[in-house]
């Protein structure tokens, strides 16, 4: 066994508590909920006199927060705002394991080395007693990220807000400041369902939705293409679910697909359903029913990266510009909510939800180091 650091040693103790997201695995309460992790880690945090207090969000579920009190009067607050649920796994992905500089298990890389090197630098300033003059830091550990990401929204609407979040998720280390938004729609056509025998006497509604898909995989894209952000590129639009009639010899009277549309700063869900009710007009393909099939939004990311704690943390960070990336994360509600917000972590997103799951222990460290220096740069 490789001798490891603090920050490597917490992230195995983490990684060793089961936090699978309840949404996924209802009938294994051994191996879901936050509450292992939100616990051992605030009992970290007592041990240190830490202010903690807990947000609640969901039956059972409560957003950790940790707080660290400026020498004098708080003119400023700064968050560090990972998420404590991961998604499922077998039980054997609980017992973290190294090899070749990676450690193993589900949450390693999403984003459990995020929470390890996050709190371990909050403590560390906590400890040596070297606080901000004027700001305050907190560490909040946040629920359900993996499913409709209720604890940043709670976090969002109730509070507290700052000056700058960073949430944690594996960007190898680099500084995204823009992030792709989320947006699930279902295209819906009827038909009138007929015997298999006389179809002419229906209606098939899988033949009224293949001019739309048609349409979607291959002038949809197209026309994205012609939509640009300096940071994110285009949008992306993927037909990722169909389903339509109930056995062979009878004409299918329904048939729905499921969208994901990525979009880009600008774009809402109403401009994008506008955007495809014109395009079907403009092409004679009578207009399916739209619906979405997600209940909460999830908007794209846009921070000014020239706010001056955006621009500290780039500092610390090392890094001259910050990066865009296409997924989403609880930094866009966060950041709905009034507070700017950054995403940083440790690891690779290519690692994250995958069946070997790791992450480069030594990213570890430096995400660790990168953040303490941020947090001793604070006014």
């Amino acid at each position: 066994m490789p001798r490891l650091s603090p920050v490597q040693r917490l992230l195995r103790e983490l990684v060793a508590r089961p936090s699978i997201n309840p949404t996924f695995l209802e009938d294994r309460p051994d191996l879901t909920g936050e509450e292992r992790v939100a616990g051992f880690l605030e009992g970290l945090a007592r041990a240190e006199g830490i202010e903690v207090r807990r947000q609640s969000v969901l039956p059972g579920r409560k957003n950790l927060i940790a707080r660290l009190k400026p020498v004098g009067k708080t003119r400023h607050t700064v968050m560090l705002t990972p998420h404590l649920d991961v998604v499922p796994a077998p039980e054997k992905d609980f017992r973290p394991k190294i090899k070749d500089g990676k450690m193993y298990g589900r949450g390693t890389c999403d984003t459990k080395g995020s929470v390890a090197a996050f709190f371990s630098a909050f403590l560390e300033l906590a400890g040596k007693g070297n606080r901000p003059r004027e700001t305050e830091i907190l560490f909040v550990g946040l629920v359900d990220e993996e499913f409709g990401q209720a604890g940043s929204r709670t976090l969002a609407q109730k509070g507290p807000k700052g000056d700058l979040a960073i949430a944690g998720e594996p960007t190898g280390l680099q500084v995204v400041t823009a992030h792709k938004g989320n947006l699930w729609l279902q295209l819906k056509t009827k038909g009138k369902s007929a015997h298999g025998s006389t179809p002419h006497h229906g209606k098939n509604a899988i033949s009224a939705i293949t001019p739309i898909l048609d349409f979607l995989f291959n002038d949809y894209p197209k026309f994205l293409e012609s939509k640009t952000h300096p940071l994110l590129g285009s949008p992306s639009v993927s037909v990722g679910k169909i389903r339509g009639g109930s056995q062979p010899n009878v004409v299918p009277d329904g048939c729905i697909i499921d969208l994901d549309r990525r979009t880009i700063p600008g774009e809402t869900e109403a401009s994008v359903k506008k955007e495809l009710t014109q395009a079907f007009k403009v092409r004679g393909i009578s207009l399916p029913e739209f619906s979405k099939s997600r209940s909460v939004p999830c908007l794209p990311l846009d921070t000014d990266p020239d706010l001056p704690f955006c621009q500290l943390f780039l500092r610390a960070a090392n890094r001259r510009k910050p990066k865009g990336v296409p997924y989403f994360t609880d930094a866009s509600p966060i950041a709905t909510g009034g507070t700017p917000a950054l995403v940083f972590g440790p690891g690779n997103i290519a690692q994250a939800h995958s069946t070997d799951e790791w992450v480069e222990i030594e990213q570890v460290d430096r995400a660790y180091s990168i953040v303490l220096k941020f947090l001793n740069s604070l006014p």
